[in-house]
């Protein structure tokens, strides 16, 4: 019975690992989208001065209001935070050190966190579709995680 129980756990883990790989694809495509974002706001953000009629706008006051959209859409923290998440996730399933579910979980539940601030923030079509795919394989790795000890 012990050995059937370690070798489910084994390929549970080798599952999760695979998964793991895969959020972490997941983040680097939303590192890669992320200094995009500034970008796509300092330019909605001009479009909308220009309908509202040259003159009207303080450059001073435009320029403030750029570098505040830009720093509320900074996920800058939260990717450092998930992929940290996702690096003591692998090294829970690669240490032998006993059970390893429980820590699983709360790292899961600290990346499901994390990933929303991170969509929410930056506003984005495209980062919206990563974080979408990351819950997705999360909820994945959450459901094996309920098998794992």
């Amino acid at each position: 019975m012990t050995a059937a129980r370690e070798a489910e756990g084994k390929a549970l883990g080798r599952d999760v690992a695979a998964r793991l790989v895969r959020l972490e694809e997941i983040v680097a495509g939303i590192a890669r989208r992320a200094p995009e974002v500034p970008v796509f706001f300092r330019r909605r953000l001009a479009e909308r001065v220009a309908e509202l009629g040259e003159g009207m706008a303080d450059p001073v006051r435009l320029a403030q209001e750029v570098a505040f959209l830009a720093e509320r859409a900074d996920i800058t923290e939260e990717l450092v935070r998930l992929k940290s998440h996702l690096a003591h996730a692998k090294d829970c399933l690669n240490n032998d050190g006993g059970p390893v579910g429980r820590r699983l979980d709360f790292l899961a539940q600290e990346m499901f966190r994390e990933i929303n601030t991170a969509g929410a923030k930056a506003q984005d079509e495209t980062i919206a579709r990563l974080v979408v795919d990351f819950k997705t394989e999360l909820e994945k790795i959450r459901e094996q995680i309920q098998n794992i000890e």
